[in-house]
This record gives structure tokens, sequence and C-alpha cells, in this order.
């Protein structure tokens, strides 16, 4: 990004002023989307928030070995337990988070047990 913005000021510098704004208002658009871009690829993976008595997203698939997280961003607290006792987190308060790393391939079952009407399902290939 630092190179973009020095060739740009580089450019820029050639053009009259009347230039270099036409210059400007063509390439933020470019900026904005590389921007926006870089942000979107900052995003963590994997990823399952629970908010407003829902899990988000409600189904998962992973491969072998890889490592989910759940953050409760809900104002109270939420569990994450599977149904077949494979994993289960202590009570999560806002912002709180547990993870857990699917070592073995199958469809695991999930709810919370503090409101057990919110359910997720993780598949694991």
């Amino acid at each position: 990004m630092q190179t973009l913005t020095n060739y740009l000021r580089l450019a820029t510098t050639r053009f009259t002023p009347g230039r270099a704004v036409v210059v400007a208002m063509l390439l933020g658009p470019v900026a904005g989307a590389l921007l926006a871009f870089g942000a979107v690829a900052a995003q963590e993976e994997n990823v399952v928030t629970i908010d407003n008595f829902t899990f988000t997203a409600p189904e998962l698939t992973v491969a072998v070995g890889t490592t989910v997280k759940w953050v409760n961003h809900d104002d109270i607290p939420h569990t994450v337990v599977d149904k077949n006792k494979a994993f289960r987190s202590k009570a999560l308060d806002t912002d709180d988070a547990y993870s857990f790393t699917f070592a073995s391939a199958g469809t695991f079952d999930y709810f919370c047990s503090l409101h057990p009407h919110m359910v997720g399902k993780i598949i694991v290939k």
C-alpha cells in the first residue's frame, strides 16, 4: 500500500492541479476497493458468533484439523455443548470466546445448555 501511495504522489506531481484532481477522482475508488478487500481478507474464518439468542452461522462445514471459534456478542451468558459430549464450553460472558479443534470427520450438533432452543451444526469432512 505504501508503494501505491508513493507512486500516486509521484504521478500527481507531474500534473497541473486540475489534472491532479481528475487523477485523484479516478483513482479514489480503486484505492477504496483495495482497502475494503484488505478488511474482508483480515476477517477470521471459521468463527461462529452468538448474538440475539442465535448461532451465526447455524451450519458450518470445515476440514479435519480445523479450529472453530465461537464468540458471544450477546449481553447474556451462553454455552456451546456438543450433543454427543465431544466438547463443552464454560459459560461465555459478553465477548468471551471458546475454540475447539475438530480432529475427526463427522457431524457435530451443538446447542446452548442455558437456552436449549439455540442449536447449530459443524460438519467436518
